[in-house]
């Protein structure tokens, strides 16, 4: 298993794994930070062989309350550009982690923080968690992107150019993109939705995401084509009919293991 400085992780026999962000006081993100998140991400059957889901969370009063603002000082046009090539390989490479990750928000998810949360494929909060991006307030831009995939532009411009967080309560009533968990049971409801998502085929799993990720900005005609064509080709593996019989005799499944093809 990898030693990381800034990240905590911790396997679970259902296949799910958890990541916690730990750099305190606020798990403020450096450079070395968004290196270890990229390098976990693209590779985490290196810490998980029979990863299946993954649950992402802060460790201490926060999820993430942004950049680490001394090297926003730093940074200058000459140094920028490979800064913040770091920053977007660690968000897309959450997006495009080979499995699903469930982010678990508690306390602020501001400016980097909203965008790790953003990148994940399901978002749980505690109702009084605030996702915001103050961008503006520090003198730089990003994360308008990351937040409309969370919330319709009307929101996106009035939270980007005021710079003043929501609720994760406020934000679930306007996008219903965000489920809100019971106070103290935060983990407990997003290890929940990551064990439901376990509960299937490796293999579907994998493709499924994939595809999600592809489709997200196709249209409709396009998008359903290529679904349609993951249907075709998952329809020759034997988890397809195994998920089919089980259902139809009311059992447990009982899928293959993944094969190293899909990983």
């Amino acid at each position: 298993m990898a030693d990381y400085q800034y990240l905590k992780t911790e396997a679970h026999p259902n296949g799910v794994l958890d990541v916690r962000l730990a750099r305190p006081p606020a798990n403020a993100v450096d450079r070395d930070m968004y290196i270890e998140i990229a390098t976990l991400f693209r590779d985490p059957d290196a810490v998980l062989p029979n990863l299946q889901a993954i649950v992402l969370s802060g460790e201490g009063k926060h999820f993430c309350a942004g950049n680490d603002l001394d090297e926003f000082a730093t940074m200058t046009p000459d140094n920028g550009d490979e800064r913040m090539r770091r920053v977007r390989e660690a968000f897309f490479a959450i997006q495009d982690c080979p499995v699903p990750v469930v982010g678990a928000v508690h306390g602020a998810a501001l400016g980097t923080g909203l965008a790790i949360a953003a990148s994940c494929d399901v978002l749980v909060a505690l109702p009084d968690a605030r996702l915001g991006l103050p961008e503006l307030t520090v003198g730089v831009m990003g994360g308008a992107r990351h937040l409309a995939r969370l919330a319709p532009q009307a929101v996106v411009r009035r939270m980007y150019f005021t710079g003043e967080p929501m609720t994760a309560q406020v934000l679930a009533e306007v996008t219903g993109a965000i489920v809100l968990a019971e106070p103290g049971k935060l983990l407990e409801t997003a290890h929940g939705i990551a064990a439901r998502i376990a509960s299937f085929s490796p293999t579907a799993i994998r493709i499924s995401k994939r595809i999600l990720n592809q489709v997200e900005e196709m249209d409709l005609q396009n998008g359903y084509t290529a679904e349609q064509a993951c249907t075709v080709r998952m329809s020759g593996h034997p988890d397809s009919k195994e998920a089919l019989n089980a259902f139809k005799e009311r059992r447990a499944p009982s899928y293959l293991p993944l094969s190293k093809e899909f990983k």
